[in-house]
């Protein structure tokens, strides 16, 4: 479920990163960074970027897991999580890690897909849009199976960060699809005959 569209964030994401970022230069972690879009955004933009992905195929972009990361303790300002914290094996392990590379009053924002919210509509909209053929049914019952739901996610990183309340919005126009479905998925949403599976949450690392 990247975010991502030929490896680089959609413009969205980049200004919801750029918002809750302390100013530069701070050393950022990026976990799970594909293609290192995102982590060359925020370089230019003057932050000392650390990027991480275990699939990682570029150079820019460390390949290890998050559990495994070397790094001293309290050494980033800020992390941030596009689409990735999801699927972080072991979860408790690697949040505990986590927790540990943020400093305390550091910042972490998350942007994510809500898997308990996608239903079959937004399934059956995604199908029609992305040219995949399955079962609206099938999709949702995939993605609920494998994925970390956001509750759990929350439950686990709020033993260590002070989480702000989530900014829900579409989601599904940047999985595998066409550009430009952006407003036509929000205008849906505003209807009521799409959920907001998209999600945005900054926290705060507790002392």
């Amino acid at each position: 479920m990247r975010a991502y569209t030929r490896g680089l964030p959609t413009p969205d994401v980049t200004a919801f990163v750029r918002a809750a970022l302390p100013a530069p230069p701070a050393r950022v972690l990026e976990v799970g960074a594909g293609g290192g879009g995102l982590a060359a955004a925020l370089a230019g933009a003057g932050y000392e970027v650390v990027a991480i992905d275990p699939a990682a195929d570029t150079p820019a972009v460390r390949a290890v897991a998050l559990h495994e990361l070397d790094e001293p303790r309290a050494s980033f300002a800020a992390a941030v999580a596009v689409v990735s914290l999801h699927h972080v094996q072991p979860l408790e392990e690697s949040f505990r890690r986590l927790a540990e590379l943020v400093r305390p009053g550091g910042v972490l924002a998350i942007d994510e897909i809500d898997v308990e919210r996608l239903d079959e509509r937004a399934a059956r909209w995604w199908l029609e849009h992305s040219g995949h053929e399955a079962e609206p049914g099938e999709v949702v019952a995939n993605l609920r199976g494998h994925l970390h739901s956001l509750a759990r996610m929350r439950e686990v990183l709020g033993a260590w960060f002070a989480l702000g309340e989530p900014v829900r919005g579409a989601y599904m126009h940047r999985w595998e699809v066409p550009p430009g479905l952006r407003e036509a998925e929000e205008r849906l949403i505003a209807a009521g005959e799409l959920p907001a599976v998209g999600v945005r949450l900054v926290g705060i690392r507790r002392p």
